[in-house]
């Protein structure tokens, strides 16, 4: 009877240390969108309502667009840039300042949370749905460091680390040259600018191309901080 009680035991503790271990490795998957893109109207407190669409890169980052949908003006549109991380059950967007929004999946949606994360009171309100939809070129502020490589000005952006081939823009390209003391000089430079996607033959999605706007400005003497 002994011998019955203690394998007992030992089992039932094998169990237990295989259903933490399967609950640890379960929070530890990584996030995985059902689409590339959301979109939704969301409650504003002093407006019709906010457009929102959201765009998951497979990169990390991410990009926001928010249409204010304001009376008799109009509309008012505001575009943000940043990284998009997960936890157990939530997803993170960072954004250039460090602002935090947060996420969490329901079903094939996602429901936006409080700044803390938190359920908003009547949460069905507040759903993004998954959508086809193209990159917004509304023009959000960028900030990163530039350089020449094989012919091409290459964008590294302060916040989220990653390297984009920029379009051509003569104005930053006149700038750049005339300020560079070496041929693949890094220099520091805030725009306005909007990430496009151009057809490649090698790629279903297309290739990657950050477009200056506007408000260019390099700096030689600063850097990402």
């Amino acid at each position: 009877m002994k011998k019955i009680m203690i394998v007992m035991g030992l089992t039932f503790s094998l169990l237990s240390l295989i259903g933490c271990h399967n609950k640890i490795f379960a929070q530890e998957q990584p996030f995985e969108a059902m689409q590339q893109s959301y979109k939704g109207v969301l409650p504003c407190a002093d407006c019709g309502g906010i457009e929102t669409s959201l765009f998951l890169q497979q990169d990390g980052t991410y990009i926001l667009r928010e249409v204010y949908q304001v009376k008799p003006q109009g509309q008012m549109t505001y575009a943000y840039y940043g990284k998009w991380a997960r936890t157990a059950d939530k997803l993170v967007l960072t954004a250039a300042g460090g602002e935090k929004r947060y996420f969490r999946p329901l079903g094939d949606n996602l429901e936006m949370l409080d700044l803390h994360g938190n359920r908003l009171h009547i949460p069905a309100r507040y759903q993004l749905k998954p959508v086809e939809q193209p990159m917004p070129q509304t023009p959000m502020t960028l900030s990163g460091m530039v350089r020449y490589q094989a012919d091409t000005l290459l964008f590294t952006d302060c916040v989220t680390g990653k390297i984009t081939p920029m379009a051509t823009s003569s104005k930053l390209q006149k700038e750049y040259t005339a300020m560079r003391t070496t041929p693949d000089q890094l220099l520091f430079v805030s725009m306005d600018g909007h990430f496009t996607l151009e057809p490649s033959g090698d790629s279903n999605e297309g290739k990657k191309l950050l477009v200056a706007d506007g408000h260019i400005l390099l700096d030689a003497n600063k850097g990402c901080q």
